[in-house]
């Protein structure tokens, strides 16, 4: 059975210098570990045939399907604030896969060797780390938050040299373009205005072709790409998910969450939360990442100045009315989502007051994030001290002002707060039966709860424990 393939590769006919054609390179012994046969089905791509010999191969890198253009893509970006030329180190982009239904999706191999991007690295990837970002970008999936996907896993047969010996591996990434803002900063630094302009029109007819229309289609881009950054920043802040390298190279211009490096979610309430090992400043803490995301789009505006207008005064003018507007933009998000946490289908303007009340209790008294509103959510508010008491008796009269019944209430909640997340000790669990012993099954039956975490069903329970108090802080690695 042929896989369906249906490559039309736009990004492949704009100018050579966005990237390097180059084919993947082939590894001894590929096999696979993880299919994901309900996106596949999605993309309109034949599970069986994916899961074939010829599937895997091109899965491997081994095999280039029919249609595909691979090539490395160049990028440049802000990493912890320093400037810096990047690029596809250890990724090739296949081509674009049409699906169906005419969605246009990048189809690219992580982990697939060396580019001329690689800056001495050896573009490969470990098993661990593409395991992981196959589970938590599933379960971003299923709690509703865009994000890339992941099609499927393999192992090579070779091992990648990190701290110790690891079993190599490649992910198949699926993602709506991988145009991010680090590669406006590219254009904007080494390339032509008119290069910068085709890449700017390209992703307006790509992501918001309503914009074709705009009377200036480049401030109708920053504008829209400002609002899509500061819905998924909040979308992260509702659930506690912390990105960890919010560099302007892992930020895309159509907002969605991608490179799961050392990303994590929050288990104790803290806005100081930190997870990555090399984050040793606190950049992108859980508290930090609306302000970060404002940065970035500034890093995005100041690429764009070129084509905002033709005098440079006026267009850092428009820039900085778009910059200016990103706060109001999260604030209205973020708070969105916090209302309907909490049940609330009516806007009252105590609401926010009412809202930082919880969030302080919760720091103050260590309280888990997660759990918290899934205790308000069914209504299991058992706590004993006088503060959380009162607190809880205010969001009651809160409520109860709304023209709506309590089962419609906790009905809302169940929509908007997760029964479970990943949490970080069962992904490290499953993490390591599949990488140390080859026992998937431990990460199936996680990816299995984590498919619908609003589902609250008995045997999602075990998995909404918090972990066992410790003294040692999680910390999660980059896996490069």
């Amino acid at each position: 059975m042929d896989a369906n393939w249906n490559f039309d590769n736009s990004y492949a006919r704009l100018s050579e210098r966005f990237f390097a054609r180059l084919q993947p390179t082939p590894v001894s012994d590929p096999e696979l570990v993880m299919l994901n046969r309900s996106l596949a089905e999605e993309l309109g791509l034949h599970a069986e045939a994916l899961a074939s010999e010829e599937g895997v191969a091109v899965f491997a890198g081994n095999r280039v399907p029919e249609g595909a253009e691979p090539l490395a893509q160049a990028y440049a970006g802000h990493q912890f604030g320093y400037f810096n030329m990047l690029g596809d180190g250890r990724a090739i982009l296949l081509g674009e896969h049409v699906t169906p239904s005419g969605e246009r999706v990048d189809i690219q191999l992580k982990g697939s060797g060396r580019t001329p991007y690689s800056r001495g690295g050896d573009g490969r990837a470990a098993l661990g780390p593409m395991l992981r970002e196959y589970i938590i970008s599933e379960a971003m999936h299923a709690l509703h938050i865009p994000t890339t996907r992941s099609l499927a896993v393999v192992t090579t047969g070779e091992v990648v040299i990190r701290e110790t010996e690891l079993p190599g591996a490649v992910l198949t990434r699926v993602a709506a373009s991988h145009l991010r803002v680090g590669t406006f900063q590219y254009a904007a630094r080494f390339l032509s205005k008119e290069e910068l302009q085709q890449l700017a029109d390209y992703a307006i007819k790509r992501h918001y072709p309503n914009g074709e229309h705009a009377s200036n289609r480049y401030v109708f881009l920053l504008e829209e790409v400002m609002k899509k950054q500061a819905a998924l920043v909040a979308n992260w802040q509702l659930v506690g998910f912390v990105h960890g390298v919010m560099n302007t190279d892992n930020m895309t211009i159509s907002g969605e969450t991608i490179d799961y490096g050392p990303c994590a979610f929050m288990d104790v309430y803290d806005p100081k939360t930190v997870f990555s090992s090399i984050d040793t400043q606190g950049r992108y803490a859980y508290g930090n990442q609306p302000y970060m995301a404002g940065w970035n789009i500034a890093r995005l505006a100041e690429s764009l100045l070129p084509l905002l207008h033709e005098e440079e005064e006026k267009a850092i003018e428009l820039a900085q009315e778009i910059i200016e507007q990103f706060p109001a933009w999260y604030e209205t998000y973020w708070l969105q989502g916090m209302r309907a946490k909490l049940g609330l289908c009516t806007e009252e303007e105590e609401d926010k007051k009412l809202i930082g009340e919880l969030l302080h209790l919760m720091y103050t008294y260590r309280l888990d994030y997660t759990n918290t509103f899934r205790a308000l959510t069914l209504d299991e508010w058992h706590f004993c001290e006088q503060a959380l008491l009162d607190w809880y008796i205010r969001w009651q009269q809160r409520i109860a002002r709304q023209d709506i019944t309590k089962d419609k209430v906790y009905e809302r909640m169940r929509q908007h707060n997760p029964a479970i997340i990943p949490r970080n000790y069962r992904v490290e669990e499953a993490l390591a039966a599949a990488v140390e012993y080859g026992d998937n099954t431990v990460m199936e039956r996680l990816l299995y709860a984590l498919s619908a975490p609003y589902a609250y069903t008995k045997e999602q329970e075990e998995y909404a424990k918090p972990p066992a108090p410790s003294d040692r802080p999680y910390r999660t690695f980059c896996g490069t």
